[in-house]
Protein backbone atom coordinates (compact mmCIF):
# COMPACT_ATOMS: atom_id res chain seq x y z
CA UNK A 1 0.00 0.00 0.00
CA UNK A 2 1.38 3.42 -0.87
CA UNK A 3 2.36 5.57 2.13
CA UNK A 4 -0.21 9.14 1.11
CA UNK A 5 1.74 12.15 3.09
CA UNK A 6 -0.54 15.39 2.76
CA UNK A 7 2.45 17.80 4.37
CA UNK A 8 4.91 18.84 1.93
CA UNK A 9 6.60 22.39 0.59
CA UNK A 10 6.17 23.54 -2.18
CA UNK A 11 9.03 25.73 -3.82
CA UNK A 12 8.93 27.23 -7.11
CA UNK A 13 11.70 28.04 -8.99
CA UNK A 14 11.17 31.58 -9.11
CA UNK A 15 12.55 31.65 -5.44
CA UNK A 16 15.89 31.72 -6.88
CA UNK A 17 15.64 32.99 -10.20
CA UNK A 18 13.60 34.90 -12.03
CA UNK A 19 11.00 33.57 -14.56
CA UNK A 20 12.22 34.53 -17.77
CA UNK A 21 10.12 34.94 -20.81
CA UNK A 22 6.92 36.39 -18.94
CA UNK A 23 4.30 35.37 -21.45
CA UNK A 24 2.91 37.89 -23.75
CA UNK A 25 -0.64 36.65 -25.02
CA UNK A 26 -1.27 33.15 -26.00
CA UNK A 27 0.75 30.68 -28.41
CA UNK A 28 -0.67 29.19 -31.13
CA UNK A 29 1.81 27.43 -32.84
CA UNK A 30 3.47 23.97 -32.07
CA UNK A 31 6.07 24.23 -29.43
CA UNK A 32 8.94 21.35 -29.33
CA UNK A 33 11.01 22.07 -26.40
CA UNK A 34 14.59 19.63 -26.57
CA UNK A 35 16.27 21.07 -23.68
CA UNK A 36 19.49 21.80 -26.29
CA UNK A 37 19.50 25.19 -25.54
CA UNK A 38 18.93 27.20 -22.15
CA UNK A 39 15.98 28.90 -23.67
CA UNK A 40 13.59 30.77 -21.05
CA UNK A 41 13.01 27.91 -18.34
CA UNK A 42 12.86 29.03 -14.82
CA UNK A 43 15.95 27.60 -13.26
CA UNK A 44 18.11 27.84 -9.64
CA UNK A 45 19.82 25.90 -6.98
CA UNK A 46 18.72 26.31 -3.20
CA UNK A 47 19.32 24.48 -0.11
CA UNK A 48 16.43 21.97 -0.69
CA UNK A 49 16.43 21.92 -4.91
CA UNK A 50 18.22 22.19 -8.24
CA UNK A 51 16.90 22.97 -11.23
CA UNK A 52 18.83 23.54 -14.88
CA UNK A 53 19.18 22.43 -18.44
CA UNK A 54 22.00 20.58 -19.21
CA UNK A 55 23.59 17.92 -21.25
CA UNK A 56 19.95 18.37 -23.46
CA UNK A 57 17.62 17.51 -20.36
CA UNK A 58 16.03 19.27 -17.89
CA UNK A 59 17.57 18.17 -14.52
CA UNK A 60 15.63 18.71 -11.62
CA UNK A 61 16.94 17.32 -8.05
CA UNK A 62 15.20 17.14 -4.87
CA UNK A 63 17.46 16.97 -2.22
CA UNK A 64 15.17 17.30 0.68
CA UNK A 65 12.97 15.59 2.71
CA UNK A 66 9.02 16.31 1.46
CA UNK A 67 10.18 18.79 -1.03
CA UNK A 68 8.52 19.78 -4.21
CA UNK A 69 9.80 21.89 -6.92
CA UNK A 70 8.03 23.18 -10.22
CA UNK A 71 10.18 24.98 -13.74
CA UNK A 72 8.04 26.93 -15.95
CA UNK A 73 8.71 27.71 -19.42
CA UNK A 74 7.07 31.34 -19.62
CA UNK A 75 4.53 30.75 -21.96
CA UNK A 76 0.42 30.56 -22.26
CA UNK A 77 -1.17 27.59 -23.99
CA UNK A 78 -5.52 26.45 -24.37
CA UNK A 79 -6.51 23.42 -26.12
CA UNK A 80 -3.85 20.82 -27.64
CA UNK A 81 -2.06 17.99 -27.36
CA UNK A 82 0.82 18.29 -24.33
CA UNK A 83 2.93 15.84 -23.89
CA UNK A 84 6.88 15.55 -22.04
CA UNK A 85 9.08 12.56 -21.38
CA UNK A 86 10.59 12.22 -17.20
CA UNK A 87 13.25 9.76 -16.44
CA UNK A 88 13.86 9.50 -12.88
CA UNK A 89 17.59 8.79 -12.56
CA UNK A 90 18.45 8.42 -8.89
CA UNK A 91 17.12 8.38 -5.41
CA UNK A 92 13.92 6.56 -4.03
CA UNK A 93 11.23 5.30 -6.05
CA UNK A 94 8.62 6.43 -3.34
CA UNK A 95 8.30 10.05 -5.01
CA UNK A 96 6.45 12.23 -7.76
CA UNK A 97 6.95 13.59 -11.01
CA UNK A 98 5.66 14.87 -14.62
CA UNK A 99 3.84 17.81 -15.68
CA UNK A 100 2.16 21.05 -15.05
CA UNK A 101 -0.25 22.82 -17.44
CA UNK A 102 -2.52 25.87 -17.88
CA UNK A 103 -0.28 27.29 -14.90
CA UNK A 104 -0.78 31.10 -13.32
CA UNK A 105 2.84 31.30 -12.25
CA UNK A 106 2.00 34.49 -10.21
CA UNK A 107 -0.29 32.48 -8.06
CA UNK A 108 0.45 28.98 -8.05
CA UNK A 109 -2.54 27.42 -9.52
CA UNK A 110 -2.19 24.49 -11.92
CA UNK A 111 -3.47 21.09 -13.28
CA UNK A 112 -0.80 19.08 -12.58
CA UNK A 113 -0.49 14.96 -14.05
CA UNK A 114 2.56 13.09 -11.91
CA UNK A 115 3.59 9.72 -11.51
CA UNK A 116 5.45 7.88 -8.86
CA UNK A 117 8.64 5.80 -9.65
CA UNK A 118 7.03 2.87 -7.92
CA UNK A 119 3.98 2.74 -10.45
CA UNK A 120 1.15 5.36 -9.22
CA UNK A 121 -0.63 8.19 -10.83
CA UNK A 122 -1.95 11.77 -9.03
CA UNK A 123 -3.54 14.05 -11.49
CA UNK A 124 -5.53 17.20 -9.86
CA UNK A 125 -5.62 20.61 -9.25
CA UNK A 126 -3.06 22.85 -7.59
CA UNK A 127 -4.06 26.04 -5.86
CA UNK A 128 -2.07 29.11 -4.60
CA UNK A 129 1.30 26.40 -4.59
CA UNK A 130 -0.47 24.19 -2.39
CA UNK A 131 -2.10 20.80 -3.54
CA UNK A 132 -6.08 21.12 -3.58
CA UNK A 133 -7.58 18.01 -4.56
CA UNK A 134 -7.52 15.16 -7.22
CA UNK A 135 -9.56 15.27 -10.54
CA UNK A 136 -9.46 11.81 -11.33
CA UNK A 137 -9.08 9.51 -8.67
CA UNK A 138 -9.49 9.48 -4.58
CA UNK A 139 -5.51 10.77 -4.60
CA UNK A 140 -2.76 8.39 -5.77
CA UNK A 141 -3.83 5.04 -7.73
CA UNK A 142 -1.78 2.49 -9.21
CA UNK A 143 -1.20 2.01 -13.03
CA UNK A 144 0.15 -0.83 -14.82
CA UNK A 145 1.45 1.96 -18.00
CA UNK A 146 4.18 3.53 -15.42
CA UNK A 147 7.97 1.98 -16.33
CA UNK A 148 8.82 1.88 -12.62
CA UNK A 149 12.33 2.08 -11.60
CA UNK A 150 15.55 3.82 -12.15
CA UNK A 151 16.45 4.77 -16.29
CA UNK A 152 13.10 4.27 -16.63
CA UNK A 153 11.67 6.99 -19.41
CA UNK A 154 8.17 7.17 -19.23
CA UNK A 155 5.73 9.34 -21.96
CA UNK A 156 3.10 12.10 -19.97
CA UNK A 157 0.40 13.22 -22.66
CA UNK A 158 -2.69 14.94 -22.08
CA UNK A 159 -4.97 15.90 -24.44
CA UNK A 160 -7.16 19.12 -23.74
CA UNK A 161 -10.32 20.29 -26.02
CA UNK A 162 -13.13 22.82 -24.31
CA UNK A 163 -12.93 21.68 -20.77
CA UNK A 164 -12.27 17.66 -21.87
CA UNK A 165 -8.51 16.59 -20.20
CA UNK A 166 -7.78 13.10 -21.22
CA UNK A 167 -4.78 11.53 -19.86
CA UNK A 168 -1.97 9.29 -20.84
CA UNK A 169 1.07 7.63 -20.54
CA UNK A 170 3.35 5.35 -22.42
CA UNK A 171 0.31 5.94 -24.71
CA UNK A 172 -2.06 3.84 -22.22
CA UNK A 173 -5.06 6.15 -21.29
CA UNK A 174 -5.17 6.23 -17.26
CA UNK A 175 -7.98 8.79 -17.11
CA UNK A 176 -10.68 11.20 -18.45
CA UNK A 177 -12.20 14.61 -16.52
CA UNK A 178 -14.43 17.43 -17.65
CA UNK A 179 -12.73 20.10 -15.63
CA UNK A 180 -13.00 24.13 -16.95
CA UNK A 181 -11.28 25.64 -13.72
CA UNK A 182 -8.06 26.42 -15.48
CA UNK A 183 -8.64 27.70 -19.34
CA UNK A 184 -4.99 28.45 -19.97
CA UNK A 185 -1.79 29.40 -19.23
CA UNK A 186 1.74 28.48 -18.73
CA UNK A 187 3.67 24.85 -18.77
CA UNK A 188 5.99 23.15 -16.45
CA UNK A 189 7.92 20.51 -14.90
CA UNK A 190 7.37 18.55 -11.59
CA UNK A 191 9.17 16.81 -9.15
CA UNK A 192 8.60 15.86 -5.49
CA UNK A 193 10.27 13.86 -2.83
CA UNK A 194 7.86 11.58 -0.20
CA UNK A 195 9.75 11.31 3.25
CA UNK A 196 13.50 11.02 1.48
CA UNK A 197 15.86 13.19 -0.48
CA UNK A 198 17.83 12.50 -3.10
CA UNK A 199 15.33 12.44 -6.47
CA UNK A 200 16.74 13.61 -9.45
CA UNK A 201 14.29 13.30 -12.59
CA UNK A 202 15.91 14.33 -16.08
CA UNK A 203 12.75 15.46 -18.56
CA UNK A 204 13.14 15.60 -22.22
CA UNK A 205 11.00 16.64 -25.44
CA UNK A 206 8.32 18.95 -24.00
CA UNK A 207 5.62 19.75 -26.70
CA UNK A 208 2.52 21.43 -26.93
CA UNK A 209 0.63 21.01 -30.41
CA UNK A 210 -2.57 22.61 -30.74
CA UNK A 211 -5.86 21.82 -32.23
CA UNK A 212 -6.13 21.63 -36.13
CA UNK A 213 -8.22 24.25 -37.15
Amino acid sequence: MRLIRLFHVLLGLSLVAALLGACSGQDNKSYDETFDQTGNWSSGIDTFTEGEIIDGVYDLLIKGDDVSRWASAGKDFSDGIYSVEATQVEGPLDNGYGMLLRADTDSGNFYLFKISGDGYVWIGRYRDEMEEQPIIGDHWFESSAIKQGLNQTNKLRVDTESGNLIFFINGQEVGRVTDKTFQSGDIGLFAQSLGQGGVRIQFDNFSVTPPAR
